[in-house]
Formats: structure tokens, sequence, C-alpha cells
């Protein structure tokens, strides 16, 4: 006998934000549609709003110095296991870019590939750091003197549009020991959350990295004049807006700066400081 088949109810997914390994509504309960290329509606993400953005500066500060203080080693690892998980959902990263992103599937897969790959790379260089920056300084004198890099503390992203941008930025904040808050504009709002659930089922700390999606324009200029928010990756942030970014943050002395695609240490050590240590010679 036949099997009658039933119909069902597909499941919607509720997009909301990533705040101290959470995931919340925006308070403002405000949201934006992102569409695929043919102009079906997908999803409703969360639009940020300047009190999400406070809630996440907090949770990234209450877990900076823990994250700091883990050996640069267990980082790594840390990081590395994001990576595997990635690679597990490859498959769906490649579905969300290729149907909100305008490109085709095979384009997609390559994209995924090398995020995956760029996230390992940039993995990889939490236990060197201190080789490349770090020095043994010659004094005068019986001392040792010693630089060390340390990171910077909170760091803001204004991410661009791309999945692979998205990703170089965010690695590169934490891989030294930074907690970031990651700003996501638009379509990408889809693959951040997604990368958000990723996040939440892996070993990083709460608080280390939180997602908030909606409107550069509008968070972007809070960020810049936040006081606790340590240093501002503008690389998604258009040349002629990025000036007025830049005088907000002067109050602060917030670090800002701008990247252009690919993988480099230099965008690591943008944000470290580089810590100078005496030390007496022992007799």
């Amino acid at each position: 006998m036949a099997t009658k088949k039933t119909s069902r109810v597909e499941v919607k997914k509720t997009y909301k934000l990533f705040i101290n390994g959470a995931f919340p509504r925006s308070e403002s309960g405000r949201v934006f549609e992102v569409s695929a290329k043919n102009g079906d509606f997908i999803a409703n993400p969360a639009l940020a709003s300047r009190k999400d953005l406070r809630d996440a500066v907090t949770a990234a500060r209450a877990a900076q110095s823990g994250w700091a203080k883990a050996t640069a080693y267990n980082r790594g690892q840390i990081l590395y296991r994001i990576a595997e998980m990635l690679e597990g959902r490859s498959d769906q990263f490649v579905s969300e870019i290729a149907l909100t992103s305008r490109i085709t599937t095979v384009k997609a897969e390559a994209l995924v590939a090398e995020a995956i790959d760029r996230w390992v790379w940039y993995a990889g260089w939490s236990d060197k750091l201190q080789a490349v920056s770090g020095a043994t300084n010659p004094v005068s004198g019986p001392f040792f003197n010693f630089s060390i890099s340390e990171p910077q503390g909170v760091v803001a992203i204004a991410s661009a549009s791309s999945f692979l941008d998205f990703i170089d930025a965010v690695a590169a904040a934490v891989v030294s020991g930074n907690t970031t808050v990651v700003l996501v504009p638009g379509d990408l709002a889809v693959a951040a959350m997604s990368f958000a659930e990723v996040l939440a089922t892996s070993d990083l700390p709460a608080g280390v990295i939180n997602i908030l999606t909606g409107s550069l324009d509008e968070l972007a200029p809070w960020a810049a004049s936040h006081m606790d928010i340590d240093g501002f990756d503008i690389s998604g942030i258009q040349k002629k807006k990025q000036g007025a970014l830049k005088e907000a943050g002067a109050e602060n002395l917030k670090r800002i700066h701008s990247f252009t695609s690919g993988k480099s240490p230099s965008r690591i050590l943008a944000f470290m400081e580089s810590k100078t240590v005496w030390h007496s010679v022992g007799v």
C-alpha cells in the first residue's frame, strides 16, 4: 500500500545577535530584510542598536583578560577547532553565500575553502608572534632589556561585505588575545550568524567574539566614540567616511586601521602593543 506523504511547515531560522556567547534579540526589536539574487525573501536579521553595542563591549571587556592570559598554544588550539567545525559545515556556508552574495556555487565553494584555510593560517600565528615581534635589546649597563608584544584590548571591526574579509578581520584580531565586537552589514548577516553558531558550540570563551548585524553607518560612529574600545578595524567603511571615524576615535587615542584584502601578520600586529621590560643581571 502506498504511503501517503504529509505536508509540513518549514522551520524558519530566527536571526538574532551574538553577545557574550548567547543569542539575544536586539533590544530595539528592529530587523532588516535580506533577499536572494532573484529577489525572494530569505531572512530578517536583527538591526542592532546603540544599547546592543554597549552590551557587546561590556562582554568583550569582561572576557579580554582571561583570553589574553591563555597560553598562545591554547588560543591556537581553540581557533583551530573552530576551523574544524567550519570545515564540517562548509556546505551550509556555501549555500548561504551563493544565495545571498549573488555569486555562483562554484565561486562560493572556492571562497569558503579559502576562508577556512585563512582561519587556520591566522591560528598558526598564535605561538609565533613573540618570535617575530619581540626582541632582546642591547643596553649600556648590567640589565636585560626585553620588548614583548601584548594584545591591545577590545577591538571593534566594521566588516567588509565578503565572508573572506570577515574571517580575515576577526581571526587577525583575536589570535593575539584581543576580544572583538564585529559589526556586520547587509547580506553577510546570514553567513555571519551561522558562524556565530559555530563559535557558540566551540571552546571559545564567551565574550571573545561578539557579532552585531545591522547598519555600519549607524553603528560605526558609536564604536569610534566608545571610550572602552581600544582599536577599530574600519576596512568595511567607505574611504570618504573614514575621516570622521578617526576624528571620533582620537579622543581616547583609539588605534584605527584599514586593510586591503589578503593575509598578513602585520594585520595582527596592528592591534598589539609593545611593552619594554627591564631586569637586572644576576650576580
